[in-house]
This record gives C-alpha cells, sequence and structure tokens, in this order.
C-alpha cells in the first residue's frame, strides 16, 4: 500500500471526513495522534495503545521524535533494527517530525546558518549540525510512514521581518528536504518488505503570527506539490484566538485535496475546534504529559486527581467515559496513586486522557458525517 488520501464528506464548517491509506495501514480523519517521542507514547504499552479508546480501536497513528531517536539510541541502530516500527513492534502507521521544533527549543545551544543548524545536545553537551539533508536521512533510516521537511519555527514574539527572514530559510530547506528525499527515499528499511512503498514527506507552513506571510508560505509550499501540508510554529505561547486565526487564514490555502496537518495542538477542545475547521490531522503531548502531573480530561472539564476532595471519591474519572481506567478504578484509588508516587498512576492517567482525545475525534467524525447528510436532506 503506498499513499493516498480521499475526502468523503465535507460539512458546512469546512469540517472534512476522510481517509488517508498508508504504508502501514488506513487512517480516518480527521484524526488525534498520541506522541510517542522517544518511540514510546510515555507510560502506555503499545498492546493497551492499540485497544484504548472508542470500540477498542486505539490509536490509528502515532508520532516519533526524529530528534530525540537520533541521539539516542541513533538513527542507524534504528535503521539495523529494520526501522522504527519493528524496534518499537508498532506495526500500524507513523510519522516523524523533522528535529526542526526540537532545535528551535535549544536556543541557547544552536547555531543557525543557511547550510543547517549546529546545536549541542541536551543529554551530554556534545555538537551535531542538521542540515535539511541530515534530517532526510535521520527520518527515512527511522522509517515511519510521513516524515517532515526540514524547517526553522521562528520565536514567539517575533517582528516581520525576522519572521520573513526564518520563513525564506524554511521554504528553501524544504526544497532541499524535497530534493534529498526524493533521490534517496528508496533506502527505507521496509521497502522491499512492502513491494517497494516509500515513506510521503509532507511541507511545513511557516510565517509566524501575520497572514501575509502564512500566505505566501502555503503558496511557496503547495507549488513544491508535496502529498501533505502541515501548519507548524503555533502554540508556542501566543493567544488562543491568534492561532485560531493562523489556522483560519492558511487553510484558505491550502489544496482541498490533500492532508491538512497542524503541529502541537492542543487541548481537546482546541483539537476539536481544529477538526471542524477542516484540520486532518493533529498532535499533542498533553495527554500523556497532563496525566503524569495529574491533570484528567472529563466531558464535565478538567480535574486535578490530586485533590484531597476526591480522596474517598467512589466514582469514576468521567461517568460518560467508557475506557479501560473509568470503567475500573476509582477516583479516589487514582488520587492514592499519585499521593503514593505509584508509576501505575502516570500509566492510568495517561490511558484515560488518550482514551479521551481520541473519543473526541471518533465523535468529531461521526457529527462531521451526520451533519453533512443533514445538509442534504437525508
Amino acid at each position: 500500500m503506498g499513499f493516498s488520501f480521499e475526502v468523503d464528506k465535507v460539512a458546512e464548517g469546512g469540517g472534512r471526513r476522510g481517509r488517508l491509506r498508508l504504508p502501514h495501514g488506513v487512517v480516518e480523519t480527521p484524526v488525534f495522534m498520541p506522541v510517542g517521542t522517544a518511540a514510546s507514547v510515555k507510560a502506555v504499552p503499545q498492546s493497551l495503545l492499540e485497544v484504548v479508546g472508542a470500540g477498542g480501536k486505539g490509536a490509528q497513528i502515532i508520532l516519533a521524535n526524529t530528534y530525540h531517536l537520533y541521539l539516542r539510541p541513533g538513527h542507524e541502530l534504528v535503521r539495523r533494527m529494520g526501522g522504527v516500527h519493528r524496534f518499537m513492534s508498532w506495526e500500524r502507521p507513523m510519522l516523524t517530525d523533522s528535529g526542526g521544533f526540537q532545535v528551535f527549543s535549544l536556543s541557547k545551544l544552536r547555531k543557525i546558518t543557511p547550510d543547517g543548524v549546529e546545536f549541542r545536545s541536551h543529554l551530554d553537551g556534545s555538537k551535531h549540525f542538521f542540515s535539511p539533508e541530515h534530517s532526510m536521512d535521520v527520518q527515512i533510516a527511522l522509517g515511519a510512514d510521513i516524515a517532515m521537511v526540514f524547517d526553522e519555527c521562528v520565536e514567539t514574539p517575533a517582528t516581520w521581518e525576522r519572521t520573513r527572514e526564518s520563513m525564506g530559510l524554511t521554504h528553501a530547506w524544504a526544497l532541499r528536504s524535497k530534493d534529498h528525499f526524493e533521490l534517496h527515499k528508496e533506502r527505507v528499511p521496509w521497502f522491499e518488505a512492502l513491494g517497494g512503498a516509500t515513506q510521503s514527506l509532507f511541507g511545513i507552513v511557516q510565517g509566524g503570527m501575520y497572514a501575509d506571510l502564512r500566505k505566501e508560505s502555503a503558496e511557496r509550499l503547495v507549488e513544491m506539490d508535496l502529498p501533505g501540508y502541515a501548519i507548524g510554529g503555533l502554540a508556542v505561547g501566543e493567544p488562543r484566538e491568534v492561532t485560531r486565526e493562523m489556522i483560519a487564514r492558511t487553510l484558505e490555502h491550502l489544496p482541498k485535496d490533500k492532508p491538512r496537518y497542524v503541529m502541537g495542538v492542543g487541548y481537546p477542545d482546541e483539537i476539536e475546534e481544529c477538526a471542524r475547521m477542516g484540520v486532518d490531522m493533529m498532535d499533542c503531548v498533553l495527554p500523556t504529559r497532563a496525566g503524569r502531573h495529574g491533570l484528567l480530561f472529563t466531558s464535565e472539564g478538567r480535574i486535578n486527581i490530586k485533590k484531597k476532595e476526591y480522596a474517598e471519591d467512589q466514582g469514576p474519572i468521567d461517568a460518560r467515559c467508557g475506557c479501560m481506567v473509568c470503567q475500573r478504578y476509582t477516583r479516589a484509588y487514582l488520587r492514592h496513586l499519585f499521593a503514593s508516587g505509584e508509576p501505575l498512576s502516570a500509566v492510568l492517567n495517561s490511558l484515560h486522557n488518550i482514551a479521551f482525545y481520541l473519543d473526541t475525534m471518533d465523535r468529531v467524525r461521526g457529527e462531521l458525517v451526520a451533519g453533512v447528510a443533514a445538509q442534504a436532506g437525508v
């Protein structure tokens, strides 16, 4: 199976119900993608990740992080293990980011040039260099179904001039990423095993918080005719209404027949809003990060399980949730686990939060279909 994307339904507000076919499986969109930074969705075993959430369907697609896997255990080791799917025993679709955002976050440890980025490892201070070509080599070795062009994420706030300069670098790097990827994509570890299938390379629209630059960036990347497009550089400290405006303004200039991906956003209500606007793919570390800190998402809002008020609460996290955690455990027990520093606390909290996110997307997919049918008078 190669790559294809089909849009089945488009709702009045722009939300799309579609299907993304990838070498390792089919993904129903809009979709939320849990983040597995170091080839692991933190605290959640792959066997549970496959069955958590609505109808026991589990996560359809997850992310791995290029920067972190490059540093440890190393992309060549992962290649020798057969690629990241085989390495982590996950047979479903995967996506790798380019490493650009992680390098951006190392503001005191990096130096940007037109050729790429020199940076020091956050692990041991060792010096490394990422160019667009090297990012492609690392991502091809890792072997996720979708790879991302190498980009620069500008800081917030940033002037229009600084943002445009950064955007120009992103466009130049995207072209170099595409050229190198096309020359070497058949080196993906599973090329022969999957009948000559290859990865797909998505572009990343930048432009900061300036609508005119977002338009220019989208148009430049669309000219490169990539299989899909991400909207990057958001959720970096700007107000939520600005995030929404930048997404809306960017969507206007992206192809309607290709997948559209917003990177790093956000809370459950934000991913639902994005999906209803016409975004097909979203990811965020929040479900597991919040879970490890005792923050749980429910149909009635967020709760902090560490609070004393839950010490004798015999109800589930969310009475309307059918996840494996809510079916079995009480708030009192989950508070006890957290207060005791038990590792099981992170596992159960993260499982529930991931289920809540996946269930949210499952509900939205159903409502998009129902809404389109209602518009048509069916």
